[in-house]
């Protein structure tokens, strides 16, 4: 029943388009790509005048009170990001860390918490709907499962405001991935080739229209390599491809769409960093043989891990797939119009799949004392994989040069569904009421998000070299009792004491209606939205206490690692079962002072419903399903803000002020305690653009001050800044273009932040620098060079120490250094 009615929405809109009138599609194509530099003059005015994320209807930017930002393909050619989360740095407002490779990243808006990981107040979007319904799901953020590649026209951004009420638990933004359609026939293709890194990737694209009422588009890529950092073998392989159909017809358009997404990329994890002086002013050093920009613990000589599945069975998996999505949707999509209402309808299934290898608990720490630590003080040591493998280390203390070895769990997560239904109907009418226009628009939205995946952990203790040369080393303790097996120190999460193995299988529904009204008279809009928010969600949950035995090797004989093997509890497993509802809203008003000048004001307050996170926090009473917190179900963010636009013919100009409380009820990755917090930020967003002859630039900028405003776990971080919450981040990208040539840079950067919400430890401020570099020798053929990092700054993201540790050896993750490319791009 419950997908009959996923299914309803979008079949009325399929079934009813050939009878009615309608209007352009709503995710057309851009216009046709720009020409030669020496073919066109300097632009007229900003690439984007109107905005359709995240708003009930398109209109001229500065006749809406919204906060938006796009990027089309063209400025993704000279950000050349590595991945989705490092192509969101370039968007004002947008806090991205970037430094876990192709996803599994971190992202908010406007001083929004990170407490935990992913994007949990933001929601990403693909073509107007979710990629995940939530975006935190933990090791399966929802970059993890989408691609820019040329087959993407362009990315929109919507940041506070109505976002609130036009989709469901974003209360922070949206960041929508719009496709190409086919409206202009043409297609590309680009090769890129990695100059000082072993990288391959093919993008394609080709679109156009069939006949009068009908076109098509496809594109994708498909890439091999090392990729940025030396793990030692070809971590990138796989790709994406994408395809979709259009038929227009008097009134409207129906549309079919397709995507498959196979793709593995490495996981880099936390590294390991040298650090001396002071708390307050801490200096930040690579250890001998190791670089913390380009190196980590993945490599050659570790390739499988070993341990127990969801069934405790025996089970292994590549730590070479690294992050390793698998993403089949389908989708349709409507316009067209009934009695005077413009109704449009989304509908798309996703199934979702793969898993996650990830080096993510270590301790890096002298060769002795991880001995010490795990029993085998005054013992040998072996190396147990690698070249190497069966020789004794004569001297650990200089091992490597740095005499360190790493105490090192790996997650090796497996996502058996995480399959999205989703279908969101809405209907559009605009009359004359006395000297103004009144636009109501109303719809509902249904979704029903699987999480079905299980953490499966493995100890194992490793020395620590870059190059991709790291490998496993067998400890044996003074008495002669082997500790570990073939450099396994126990099959789960022994270093952490065997917690943290679990598996989830819940399902949530969604059901939301929502409505707007909108009232413009003159220069003045007036507008209000409303929507409201019923959830449910049922499954079960199940864990591993302590440790128990397992023959791993099936040699009959029960090792000391093999001792340390952490089992499920299936007999008894955990109930989830809980409704939650809340209404969010949001109230603007825009004075179009004159053509080129306006002024808006907006409060909203946007719900964020929580899913496996409270599970793991233990917010559930596992004995009932029922919720232990009552208000842990629905996190609420409170926001107001206001500026102004101001747009000629060469000049943009946006500056917005905002306030913004948060609630957060999350579990905190760094100690596995559960998060009972408000917070609060306030500050002032920039952002703007200025051409004039062969000059360009554009540029924005966020001020933010952050506070712990309560802390319902660990009273006193109250009046704390969150951590890695900057002060100011911001980005600006120069450039000329001359004749067949452009040259420029994307500058962006932070000011310094705190490693922990102790506020002890301090992460040093950095820029990063990507140049570019654009060569047209005919109107068709794009070549071009792209340095991201170009002065390999060293941009520490994260450190998981709230001090410096006597040893002065910390946990951190950091951008990747220098990486060059060339790539050539034909248009046909």
């Amino acid at each position: 029943m419950k997908m009959l009615h996923l299914m309803l929405g979008g079949s009325l809109a399929v079934l009813a388009t050939p009878a009615f009138a309608g209007t352009a599609p709503a995710n057309a194509d851009k216009a046709p790509a720009a020409k030669p530099a020496e073919q066109q003059a300097p632009a007229a005015a900003p690439k984007k005048e109107s905005f359709s994320t995240g708003v009930a209807k398109a209109r001229d930017l500065l006749d809406s009170a919204i906060s938006t930002s796009s990027l089309d393909e063209d400025d993704v050619l000279k950000l050349s990001p590595l991945s989705v989360s490092d192509l969101l740095r370039d968007l004002p407002g947008v806090r991205s860390d970037a430094s876990q490779g192709e996803g599994y990243g971190n992202i908010s808006i406007r001083g929004l918490p990170i407490a935990s990981t992913g994007s949990k107040f933001v929601q990403l979007q693909e073509d107007g709907l979710p990629v995940l319904e939530f975006g935190d799901i933990a090791f399966a953020s929802a970059d993890t499962f989408i691609r820019f590649d040329a087959a993407v026209g362009e990315v929109q951004a919507i940041r506070g405001g109505s976002a609130s009420t036009f989709a469901s638990n974003s209360p922070g933004g949206v960041i929508n991935f719009l496709s190409k359609t086919g409206l202009n026939a043409g297609g590309t293709v680009q090769t890129t080739l990695g100059l000082d890194n072993r990288s391959y990737r093919l993008d394609f694209d080709y679109g156009a229209p069939i006949s009068d009422t009908l076109r098509f588009n496809v594109g994708g890529f498909y890439r091999r390599g090392q990729g940025p950092r030396s793990i030692g073998y070809d971590g990138q392989d796989g790709g994406q491809i994408k395809v979709n159909v259009t038929k227009t017809f008097t009134g409207g358009y129906v549309r079919f769409y397709g995507k498959y997404l196979n793709d593995r990329t490495p996981t880099y994890g936390f590294v390991p960093m040298q650090v001396t002086g002071t708390d307050a002013n801490p200096s930040y050093a690579s250890i001998p043989g190791f670089d913390m920009k380009r190196d980590t613990l993945l490599s050659r000589n570790f390739n499988t891990i070993v341990g127990l599945d969801e069934k405790n069975a025996l089970s292994t998996q590549n730590v070479r797939d690294g992050q390793h999505p698998i993403v089949k949707s389908a989708g349709v999509e409507a316009q067209f119009t009934l009695g005077g209402w413009s109704i449009t309808d989304r509908f798309r299934y996703s199934g979702i799949s793969g898993s996650i290898v990830s080096p993510e608990f270590i301790q890096y720490a002298p060769a002795p004392a991880v001995m010490g630590r795990v029993g085998g003080f005054g013992g040998t040591l072996t190396y147990a994989t690698g070249p190497n493998a069966g020789k004794a280390i004569a001297n650990p203390a200089t091992l490597n040069g740095n005499g360190l070895l790493a105490a090192a769990t790996y997650a090796s997560n497996k996502f058996n569904s995480l399959d999205d239904v989703t279908n969101d109907i809405r209907a559009t009418r605009s009359w004359k009421l006395g000297e103004g226009e009144l636009t109501a628009t109303g719809g509902f939205y249904k979704s029903r998000q699987n999480i079905d995946m299980t953490f499966l952990w493995s100890s194992v203790i490793e020395d620590v070299v870059g190059g991709g040369n790291a490998a496993l080393i067998d400890v044996r303790a003074a008495n002669g009792l082997q500790i570990t097996q073939n450099g396994f120190y126990g099959y789960g999460a022994a270093l952490l004491g065997g917690c943290c193995r679990q598996t989830t299988n819940a399902k949530y529904d969604v059901n939301a209606p929502y409505g707007s009204v909108n009232y413009r008279i003159g220069k003045l809009a007036i507008g209000g939205s409303l929507r409201y928010d019923m959830g449910r969600a049922q499954g079960t949950f199940a864990e591993a206490h302590g440790f128990s035995s397992y023959d791993i090797n099936g040699d009959g004989t029960l090792s000391d690692a093999e001792k340390r093997t952490s089992r499920l509890n299936l007999t008894t497993p955990g109930l989830i079962d809980y409704k939650y509802n809340t209404l969010s809203y949001s109230l603007s008003a825009n004075y179009r002072v004159a053509p080129t000048f306006s002024l808006f004001g907006r409060f909203s307050r946007g719900g964020r419903a929580n899913a496996d996170r409270i599970v793991s926090s233990r917010y559930i009473d596992f004995a009932t399903g029922g919720l232990r917190l009552p208000n842990a179900a629905v996190d609420h963010v409170t926001q107001a803000e206001g500026g102004f636009k101001y747009r000629t013919a060469s000049t943009m100009l946006n500056l917005t002020a905002f306030y913004a409380e948060s609630q957060d009820t999350n579990l905190d990755p760094r100690n596995g305690q559960p998060i009972d917090r408000l917070y609060r930020a306030k500050g002032v967003e920039f952002e703007g653009g200025y051409n004039r002859g062969i000059f360009g630039i554009t540029a924005g900028a966020t001020y933010t001050s952050a506070k712990i405003a309560r802390d319902g776990v660990t009273p006193k971080l109250v009046g704390n800044t969150p951590h890695n919450q900057a002060r100011l981040i911001y980005e600006v990208t120069p450039q000329i273009n001359v004749n067949r040539f452009t040259l420029g840079a994307v500058f962006i950067g932070t000011t310094g932040s705190y490693a922990t919400d102790e506020n002890s430890l301090r992460i040093p401020a950095f820029t990063t620098t990507n140049a570019f570099v654009q060569v047209r020798p005919t109107d068709r053929l794009l070549l071009s060079v792209n340095a991201n990092n170009l002065f390999n700054t060293t941009a520490i993201t994260g450190v998981l120490d709230s001090t410096i540790p006597a040893g002065g050896i910390v946990q951190g993750r950091t951008l990747a250094g220098r990486t060059v490319f060339a790539s050539a791009r034909l248009n046909f």
